[in-house]
């Protein structure tokens, strides 16, 4: 049974470039996806990561992936080789990769019980839905997941419609890659059974977003966390990179914020965005607008875990991860006044790419 239908997309939240973006024709393309749960109640992150790399096929790095950050930052993953047995909606975000399955159709969206029935291996998400089963044989680990989200912050104002991250010249392919959150904040439900343990959870927060081009960034930087202690209607999304623009690079920064149902961004088309990041261990941001500042301060004691990132030769171990990274976060109007304080010990944070020798300072 096809099972396009089964969640109804809350459209007034639904994100530019939500869609699939592969032409269909460049031999050399990857796109990849980023799902985060967190349970706050024992201090855990899931993050799941899915790609696919050169989908026209017949190419040495042809193939899918999906990447887990499971409990303690401990990581699994599982290839996909065959590009044909993945599926993505052009118009919206809905998509997924089967491995093992006893199934005689084309890949599609299937109704969750005929998932887990029938797909083995393999993942289906959409903005209301994350399922999937992996398996790594060597190591005799597995994952399977199901839980449904609702959205409560795509990326812009509630009442309005949404924004895209990089704004309106990331219509255009000149910008190399291409970056979009899809959800800054949702609520999860649902099981997820990780090396033999099961944990369930209610409304736990959740978060989505997306890259996709023909090149990774040179080198970047991220900060994420929508799981701040008394503060349940807080999200935040900050990162910077170098990257491509036509036949030139630049570097960039962007911190966006949602906070009671209203919408901070501080991007290089509206503010001032400066940072200091260490090649690991601490992140810091500041941005100013012409109504706004933030400052924004993560650290983390904690090694990190390293996961694979689309280059020119294939997946490689370039990024490096904490899912309990701490983080402090300051929002004032530019009189002073206070709008938001809060403070987090599960924010992600994340360093890529190369070179990382010396710290990256970026002041405007």
């Amino acid at each position: 049974m096809i099972f396009s239908d089964y969640f109804n997309l809350q459209q007034n939240l639904q994100t530019p470039h939500s869609g699939y973006h592969w032409n269909q024709i460049n031999p050399r393309y990857f796109e990849g996806w980023y799902f985060r749960l967190t349970l706050p109640k024992i201090n855990q992150t899931f993050a799941f990561m899915y790609s696919i790399t050169d989908p026209l096929g017949n190419q040495p790095q042809s193939g899918g992936a999906v990447q887990i950050l499971g409990i303690d930052e401990t990581y699994l993953c599982r290839i996909f080789p065959d590009v044909q047995k993945f599926f993505a909606a052009k118009d919206n975000l809905s998509l997924g990769h089967w491995g093992k399955n006893n199934l005689k159709i084309k890949p599609q969206l299937l109704a969750p019980a005929e998932f887990s029935n029938c797909i083995t291996e393999g993942y289906q998400t959409t903005n209301n839905l994350n399922q999937g089963s992996i398996y790594d044989p060597v190591r005799n680990e597995y994952c399977r997941w199901e839980y449904q989200i609702k959205p409560v912050y795509g990326w812009g104002n509630s009442q309005q419609l949404q924004q895209s991250t990089a704004g309106w010249l990331s219509y255009l392919p000149i910008f190399e890659p291409g970056w979009q959150i899809t959800l800054a904040h949702g609520l999860a439900t649902g099981w997820i059974e990780w090396k033999g343990t099961l944990y369930r959870f209610t409304d736990a927060p959740a978060y989505s977003e997306k890259n996709w081009g023909s090149s990774f960034p040179q080198k970047w930087f991220w900060m994420n966390c929508n799981s701040f202690i008394e503060q349940s209607d807080l999200a935040l999304t900050a990162g910077g990179g170098i990257r491509q623009v036509l036949w030139w690079q630049e570097e960039v920064g962007l911190v966006g914020i949602h906070h009671q149902g209203k919408f901070y961004e501080f991007a290089p088309w509206n503010s001032e965005v400066s940072w200091n990041i260490e090649s690991w261990g601490q992140w810091q941001m500041q941005a100013v607008s012409s109504q706004f500042w933030v400052t924004l301060t993560g650290k983390t004691d904690l090694p990190g875990t390293y996961v694979r990132t689309p280059t020119a030769q294939g997946l490689v171990f370039n990024c490096r991860d904490t899912t309990k990274g701490k983080l402090n976060l300051e929002l004032r109007y530019r009189s002073g006044e206070l709008i938001v304080k809060a403070t987090s010990n599960l924010a992600g944070l994340e360093v890529g790419g190369a070179p990382w020798d010396e710290a990256w300072l970026n002041s405007e």
